[in-house]
């Protein structure tokens, strides 16, 4: 609002620059091999004021409250952030399963004791498994091969294990806990990292159509009761799309957001035209509630009468 436009008069800089104060979003999900999202944890936070925290307390806050409620039974996956030694410390005290697509900069060691870095000690070995994997974007069918090598991190007690995978000429580092000794084994870590990407989608909706990065609110109590709010009613969106009620989604998606193009059909998880369809049929037939208060009303009618 404050930048000089062609053909208008020139504004000056203000003294002070315009800033918006920002919050933090820390979310913990759960996600299969197939099916849908269910949202475990989501925590909202923030580095200034009274309030302040840090990104790796927060982390370790959400990790132990999954830990507590889900135990061993869930493998948690992590991105090339979650890198470091520090933090796979925190995993080895709290004893989780675990994925990390590591980067290849890092030093490790490997079968013969020596350190060197990660794209190091599987650089001129030959794949040991290959298949054909299919694109999630495109739906085409892409070459896939796998490497796999048991490696050692000096800030980790335990044995773990690289899986080095190469994806339409992409190259990721996987490092994990799970023990690999077959192919198999090393594709379960490949498609369980590959199931990541739902969870960029996770925030790219909660951004996108539940605006959770936005919140027009200046108290840090308001704020977190406005997403403590919108975090349940995307629960209950998730909810909806489960095969109970299937009839009662498609029904409602029929009246309020048709679609006859045949990618909307066979939509597994129309979360976008679920949230405009129920919104549109809440403007329409916005409920009264008149007959909730009518039974109050007329019950203090008859209290006063009897007071009189």
């Amino acid at each position: 609002m404050q930048r000089s436009k062609k053909g208008m008069v020139f504004n000056f800089p203000p003294k002070k620059a315009i800033t918006v104060a920002g919050m933090q979003w820390t979310a913990a999900l759960i996600i299969g091999m197939e099916g849908r999202v269910k949202v475990a944890v989501m925590s909202w936070w923030t580095t200034r004021g009274d309030d302040a925290t840090k990104l790796r307390e927060q982390q370790e806050k959400l990790l132990r409250k999954v830990v507590r409620k889900w135990g061993d039974q869930l493998l948690h996956i992590f991105d090339r952030g979650a890198a470091s030694g520090p933090w796979i410390q925190v995993l080895q005290k709290l004893r989780v399963r675990f994925v990390i697509r590591w980067k290849k900069g890092h030093f490790f060691f490997n079968e013969k004791g020596e350190k060197k870095k990660l794209w190091q000690i599987g650089l001129h070995k030959k794949y040991l498994s290959h298949k054909e994997i299919r694109d999630s974007h495109t739906g085409e069918k892409m070459p896939c091969d796998v490497w796999w090598a048991p490696i050692w991190h000096e800030q980790y007690e335990y044995q773990l294990y690289l899986v080095k995978v190469r994806v339409n000429k992409k190259v990721w580092y996987l490092v994990t806990n799970e023990r690999i000794r077959t192919a198999e084994q090393a594709w379960e870590i490949v498609f369980a990292y590959r199931r990541r990407w739902q969870i960029e989608l996770v925030f790219r909706y909660g951004k996108s159509e539940l605006a959770m990065e936005s919140p027009r609110l200046y108290a840090m109590e308001n704020r977190l009761k406005l997403l403590g709010i919108v975090t349940l009613v995307y629960a209950f969106l998730l909810h909806l799309l489960t095969p109970i009620h299937g009839d009662l989604v498609e029904m409602i998606l029929h009246l309020k957001c048709k679609r006859t193009g045949k990618r909307c059909k066979k939509a597994i998880a129309p979360l976008y035209r679920l949230r405009w369809a129920i919104s549109r049929l809440w403007d329409d037939y916005r409920p009264s509630l008149g007959y909730l208060l009518a039974p109050n009303i007329q019950t203090l009618q008859s209290l006063s009468d009897k007071r009189c």
